[in-house]
């Protein structure tokens, strides 16, 4: 409450100082009713002050020609435990053996859950003075046992400030409290009542003093490492996750990649699926690092039980987690280099924020690691989950099916021209315009299937091109393009010679054919190339790169080979499955080498076999389709 006293009382001034101090807010003095001065203790003076001025990072802040080199990574841990009740020196005891495990482990930053030093389920307990006082104790003996550890150390305890109490985080680092966090939202509905003992945080940042010291306190504090500039974290606890306008989205803006969420979170049936959800959509739309650590199902059941859950999730969504009602550490690695390319890539935000609301507090803190704790997909664009990842290639076709169907109707025409290898880029491409002919009920015949055999084309392609096109009931045409390209290379003055010249040639020859067959039927000419070629380098410029649609050019190779997979089970393609298995059998290749004793000649320097390549991090993307 707002301490106000009259104009009269300024004479017993070293009343009005202690009372400055213990309050550590400003008093205001009323003269004639009207309260237009204030009295303030210079460390309240201090951190007003502070506020006022727009934030900015001091280039001495950081430590960059001491920066390790992490490549990015940051390897972080959340910890949660049996806590006892009430039992704050047992509670003490099980965190120092976490942070010293997890610290063994290389995690630089360690969550704790919401309450977790007193517990959250106290009841009443949380008022008592003697325990609020045991809680103030054993916070400075965490204090003192983190020196020497440069971990970040996040945990939550009950704090008075002034005459109100808080539900906080504290911040603590090689021995040092950075800062105190408090909550912003209190909840008080359902089986929620902290109303009943917490006050909301205030608006303004400030500080709270911890056994006769001050420390910042507010929502509004950046933790930042000055041993490696992009780690700046920042903090909400648990009702802050729930809200429709979050702190992290406030936290976002001001530049936190990382944000960290102690939680005492209870478990109903449903409630996991919904949390996770969020924790993704969180990650992904603030573009920061989540760590989400609740208590253990071992805190007091009279009104809820508690799901133990701990979650770590960024931008691609979560990447570990641990079992429900589970107790202990879960490790991950943070990636902030491609969470920050991610903010790059991402402007359309035009959110007006004040930043000179936060302030960042600097902690030093060693990056270097020598192991990962992060499991990477092997095969990022394909599910692990082979019925997820079965709808997700169905749905893929129909997409592409549905794109060309719509642009087919769009301009008014019913025809399209594609060339077929016998290669898997090209059969997919096929099965799309399958499909866009169901759609607009339309014959196959309208399907201008053309191939186009070359020095080194092998009769294993070239049969398989030709036997899918004619199973499926396409037109068909086969056009030898030999005598052409010789021609084409004789008037250049060019030998035919295995080189750069020679196989685009070829490139070049099947796209005028294409196009201009194209145009002799009124129709449109299906791209076939993929992702996969495009990053690589592997298409030719003024040839297979060019067509009037594409529909594989945001497909990694990796992908449309599980999605031929699928394709090929489908009731509607039973006719080819053979054909369809037997390309996905054939060597990657186009081909465009002369060919020896019918055997493939040219074949890509890095595996490409199903089980064991990865081409590129790019995302899968149905936009140009």
């Amino acid at each position: 409450m707002t301490r106000i006293i009259p104009i009269t009382e300024l004479r017993n001034t070293n009343e009005i100082s202690k009372e400055a101090h213990r309050i550590n807010e400003p008093i205001f003095v009323t003269k004639n009713g009207f309260a237009d001065l204030a009295i303030m203790s210079i460390d309240v003076y201090n951190s007003m002050n502070k506020l006022t001025k727009p934030t900015f990072v001091e280039k001495s802040k950081f430590k960059i020609d001491q920066q390790d080199i992490n490549y990015g990574f940051i390897n972080v841990a959340t910890c949660n435990f049996k806590g006892k009740i009430s039992g704050v020196k047992s509670n003490y005891e099980q965190m120092i053996k976490l942070i010293d495990e997890a610290s063994n482990n290389q995690s630089k930053i360690i969550l704790f859950p919401e309450l977790c030093l007193c517990s959250y389920t106290l009841g009443d307990i949380i008022l008592n003075d003697d325990l609020l006082d045991t809680v103030n104790e054993y916070i400075i003996k965490l204090k003192d046992y983190t020196k020497g550890n440069d971990s970040l150390i996040i945990f939550g305890a009950p704090l008075k400030n002034g005459n109100k109490l808080f539900n906080c985080a504290v911040v603590m680092c090689n021995g040092e409290i950075l800062g105190v966090v408090p909550k912003s939202n209190i909840p008080d509905y359902n089986e929620f009542y902290e109303k009943r003992y917490f006050e909301k945080a205030p608006v303004e940042n400030g500080k709270i003093r911890i056994n006769g010291n001050l420390y910042p306190f507010g929502i509004h504090l950046l933790f930042r490492n000055s041993r490696y500039i992009n780690e700046i974290v920042a903090i909400e606890i648990c009702e802050d996750f729930w809200m429709n306008i979050a702190p992290s989205t406030y936290h976002s803006e001001a530049g936190a990649r990382i944000i960290c969420n102690l939680s005492a979170s209870n478990e109903t049936l449903r409630k996991d699926e919904y949390r996770r959800s969020l924790i993704t959509t969180t990650a992904n739309k603030e573009k920061v690092a989540y760590l989400y650590c609740s208590s253990s199902a071992n805190e007091s059941t009279a009104d809820v039980i508690m799901s133990g859950k701990m979650a770590i999730a960024d931008p691609s969504g979560i990447i570990a987690e641990n079992d429900l009602f589970s107790e202990g550490i879960l490790y991950s690695t943070i990636d902030l280099d491609y969470i920050d390319s991610e903010r790059i890539r991402t402007t359309s935000s035009n959110y007006v924020f004040d930043h000179s609301k936060y302030q960042t507090i600097f902690f030093e803190s060693n990056v270097s690691f020598t192991k990962i704790n992060r499991y990477y997909n092997q095969l990022p664009f394909i599910d692990e989950d082979k019925d997820k990842s079965k709808l997700t290639c169905l749905k893929a076709n129909y997409m592409q099916a549905r794109s060309i169907a719509r642009r087919l109707e769009h301009i008014g025409i019913k025809d399209v021209v594609i060339g077929i290898s016998g290669g898997l880029d090209s059969t997919i491409a096929l099965l799309a315009c399958i499909k866009a002919m169901d759609i607009l009920s339309l014959d196959y015949k309208h399907i201008h299937a053309i191939t186009m055999p070359c020095f080194g084309t092998t009769n294993r392609t070239k049969s398989n091109a030709t036997i899918l096109c004619e199973r499926l009931g396409v037109s068909v045409k086969e056009i030898d393009i030999k005598q052409s390209v010789s021609v084409h290379l004789h008037d250049i003055g060019h030998e035919i010679a295995n080189d750069l010249t020679f196989e685009n040639a070829q490139a070049r020859e099947r796209t005028q054919i294409l196009m201009d067959y194209c145009n002799s039927v009124n129709g449109i000419v299906i791209g076939t190339g993929d992702l996969s070629e495009i990053a690589l380098g592997w298409s030719t410029y003024n040839g297979d790169h060019m067509s009037m649609y594409a529909v594989n050019n945001t497909l990694p190779k990796t992908f449309l080979k599980e999605m031929a997979f699928y394709l090929a089970n489908e009731k509607c393609f039973e006719s080819v499955k053979d054909i369809i298995l037997d390309i996905l059998d054939t060597p990657i290749s186009p081909e465009l080498i002369e060919v020896k004793e019918d055997e493939i000649s040219q074949k890509p320097k890095i595996s490409l076999a199903h089980t064991n390549y990865t081409i590129s991090f790019y995302s899968i993307s149905f936009m140009n389709i």
